[in-house]
This record gives structure tokens, sequence and C-alpha cells, in this order.
């Protein structure tokens, strides 16, 4: 999947992907993650999220990495923010107060641009990669977080009756990807109501991923 297919995507508006609330499962499952406030939230793929601002309204700061430049100024936009705008490596990194947005491909973010994370909220990152770049992704989120706890929503059905993005990543996928280096934890499921696009059938899950303790 090339940069120009979700660059074309916010060209055109075409961005059902994006919530217009807040995620329910963020506001019922993140406290579980047991933060305080003041702690970094990474939020991979991020594009305009709701989310963001609830993470701050809650005393959060959010680091954000996203593809679209168009999408991350809508985000400051709505947030009534005006950002700074500098180079780090082949990235743009927009900084207000409380949450800095990485512009570009997320494989290009290290830990030293990313700095210290606390948690992960990852509501439509690994959903929105094909299956081939998922195990990449997942392995470098880990790297450059060092393995920070998630809290992670996923979409489950019938992948023949429907292409992604969002793809279908079942309990299976997540416990290859994450088993050992997490423990994983089911908080929640629910049907997508009129289903995914309202094309099919879906299930939309959330998973609490906790950093397995070294013993020695």
């Amino acid at each position: 999947m090339e940069a120009s297919f979700w660059h074309q995507k916010w060209e055109r508006g075409d961005i059902g992907f994006h919530e217009s609330e807040v995620n329910p499962f963020l506001i019922e499952h993140f406290e579980e993650l047991n933060l305080t406030r003041g702690n970094r939230i990474f939020l991979p793929l991020c594009g305009k999220t709701r989310d963001a601002a609830w993470l701050l309204a809650c005393g959060y700061r959010v680091v954000g990495a996203e593809l679209s430049e168009l999408a991350i100024n809508e985000l400051f936009k709505e947030l009534g923010l005006e950002p700074e705008i500098s180079k780090v490596g082949k990235l743009a990194r927009y900084r207000a107060e409380d949450i800095d947005i990485l512009a570009g491909d997320i494989f290009a973010v290290s830990a030293g641009y990313l700095g210290p994370i606390s948690a992960i909220y990852d509501r439509a990152a690994l959903v929105a990669l094909p299956a081939c770049i998922r195990e990449h992704y997942t392995s470098h989120l880990m790297n450059i977080t060092d393995t920070a706890p998630q809290l992670l929503i996923t979409y489950e059905y019938d992948q023949l009756l429907m292409d992604g993005p969002p793809f279908s990543v079942n309990e299976d996928e997540v416990k290859r990807h994450y088993g050992a280096s997490y423990q994983l934890k089911s908080v929640g499921s629910k049907d997508v109501a009129g289903g995914l696009k309202g094309k099919v059938a879906s299930t939309e899950a959330a998973w609490l991923l906790q950093k397995n303790k070294i013993i020695g």
C-alpha cells in the first residue's frame, strides 16, 4: 500500500475511517493502563483523531505519527493550536503545548525522534496496514517505544467479503505479533452498528497489552 493511497484519501476527503466522536473503548479502558497526568501517549497513524483532544483534556501529553500533513494541519486547527514546524531527519515535527506530531513515514520514526513514551494508543494503525506489513510495524512499534503498554483497538470480520482498510485482525494475529512481549487481556468487544462501512458484519475489540515482567 503506497503512501499515495493515503494522501489521495485525505485530499479527496475520503476519510470514513475518521471517527467523529471519541472512541468509547478509550474512555472505558484507558485508565487500566495506570498512567499519571503528564505521561506521554503515542498515537501511531493518528490522522486528525478526536481522541487526541480527549487525552489532552485528561492531562496527558500526546505524541503522534501521521503520513498526511493535511490531516495534521486539520488536527491542530480543530484543537485551536498553532504548531511550530521543524525538520527531524526525513520527518517534519509539528509541535504545540503538550502535543508533538511527526509527519512522514512511520518507519522513519526512531526512538530518539519520539522520546520517552509511557503508553501507546493504537486505534487505527495496525488495522490500517495490509498483512504483509503488520509484522514489520509491530516489531518497529515495540522497538521505538521500549515495548510501552498499549490499548489496542482491532476489527474482526470476514476479509473475503470486503477489502481493507481497515483490515480484519483477529485474536490469533494479535497474539502472534505481541504474545511474546506482552501480557494480553481482552477488555471489550462489540458489534459494529450497521456493519463496517455499512457493508459487512464486524466486531470491534479492545486489547490491553502490558509489558511482560523479566524474571531473574
